[in-house]
């Protein structure tokens, strides 16, 4: 008896799907994009056109904002602080956690996952007071060191969490190969898992990086005028009487730039570690 193959039906288009589907992104995109487009023209105007609402995106730009802003010092001076603060804060944070992660990971320590938890949904403020007594009795308050300490409490923990399901995510057959052929288990992580683990470690650094240079709260309890980073460069420009628009969107602008393009040339890294530890095998 010999089996009939049934024709192949052609699938079917839907064109009303695709349609829907990008409708739908090209909505969301704007949603997203209209603010920081907002922001970037309004660095362009006058303080009087940036309160005036019949002013759109027709208008005749001016640099004078820019101007100000970089002629007054402080922003360049602030932005110089929280590379340095978001550079060794992530490199010291990511040399801590990335070991640990490959160790929670490869030899199922969920007890001390669960600090790693715990750790993460900890609300930072809530330590902001004995932070202060202890690192004001060391005298610490308005330096750099203390920055990046407080900023390492919430990038070990997220590099640490990221990097734990990636590990895991790996073939462990790797390592006990390597391990066979004479490494020590430090080894084996340094030579087999450390460089397949690549785009998730420069993931996880950069999310850490983002959120060192976009933080505010510690910045501004435990910085000076000195030490000062970005976000609280910004929070100067707003006062009691007036808001100096035209300084904020320009000032917001410049500190936008590094960030963006971090994300840019990061990219491949970032949707690689964002995926590659998303399965197992």
């Amino acid at each position: 008896m010999s089996a009939t193959l049934s024709p192949v039906r052609p699938q079917r288009r839907r064109p009303y799907g695709s349609w829907l589907r990008g409708a739908a992104i090209t909505v969301v995109t704007l949603v997203f994009a209209l603010p920081v487009v907002w922001m970037f023209a309004a660095a362009f105007k006058t303080n009087v056109q940036v309160t005036d609402p019949s002013v759109g995106l027709w208008f005749t730009p001016t640099l004078d904002n820019f101007r100000a802003v970089v002629e007054a010092g402080q922003i360049v001076r602030s932005m110089g602080n929280s590379l340095l603060v978001g550079v060794v804060s992530t490199v010291l944070s990511a040399v801590i956690a990335v070991p640990a992660a490959w160790a929670v990971g490869r030899f199922s320590m969920r007890r001390t996952g669960s600090v790693i938890l715990v750790a993460r949904i900890v609300p930072a403020i809530s330590l902001l007071v004995p932070w202060y007594y202890l690192f004001a009795r060391m005298g610490l308050v308005g330096s750099y060191t203390v920055l990046i300490l407080s900023h390492m409490f919430v990038s070990v923990p997220l590099i640490m969490w990221i990097m734990i399901s990636f590990f895991a995510g790996l073939p462990v057959e790797l390592e006990e190969a390597a391990r066979t052929d004479g490494l020590s288990a430090f080894g084996a992580f340094w030579r087999i898992s450390l460089p397949l683990a690549a785009p998730g470690t420069a993931t996880a650094s950069l999310l850490a990086f983002v959120f060192s240079w976009n933080n505010f709260m510690f910045a501004l309890v435990f910085s000076d005028d000195r030490t000062q980073t970005v976000p609280v460069t910004l929070f100067n420009f707003i006062s009691y009487a007036s808001t100096d628009w035209g300084g904020l969107m320009a000032a917001a602008s410049l500190i936008t730039v590094p960030v963006v393009l971090a994300a840019v040339l990061g990219q491949k890294y970032l949707v690689a570690g964002l995926t590659s530890g998303a399965t197992k095998g």
